[in-house]
C-alpha cells in the first residue's frame, strides 16, 4: 500500500465535503477506497466497527463537518525558540 493512501482518502472527503455534510452532518465516516463505508454517531463506534471489517491503516475515520476545522488541528506549545 502506498504511503499516501490515507491522504487520498482525506482528499476524497475534502472534494466531496459539501455533499457529505448535507447527508451526514456531525457523524463520523469510515472512508476506504474513496468511498463511505460506514456512518456512526461516535468515533469509537466507527473505529470498533471498521477494525472488524478492514485492515488497520486501510481506512480513514473522518468527522463530517463543514469547513477546514473538521480536518485540521492546531497544536500550541509553550516552548520558545531563539
Amino acid at each position: 500500500m502506498k504511503d499516501n493512501y490515507l491522504q487520498i482518502q482525506l482528499d476524497y472527503f475534502k472534494a466531496h465535503q459539501n455533499e457529505l455534510v448535507k447527508k451526514y452532518d456531525g457523524k463520523f465516516l469510515v472512508i476506504k477506497d474513496q468511498e463511505v463505508h460506514g456512518v456512526y454517531d461516535t468515533e469509537m463506534e466507527a473505529y470498533t466497527d471498521a477494525k472488524k471489517k478492514f485492515e488497520m491503516g486501510t481506512f480513514l475515520i473522518q468527522l463530517c463537518l463543514p469547513g477546514q476545522e473538521s480536518y485540521t488541528q492546531t497544536f500550541h506549545s509553550r516552548v520558545a525558540f531563539s
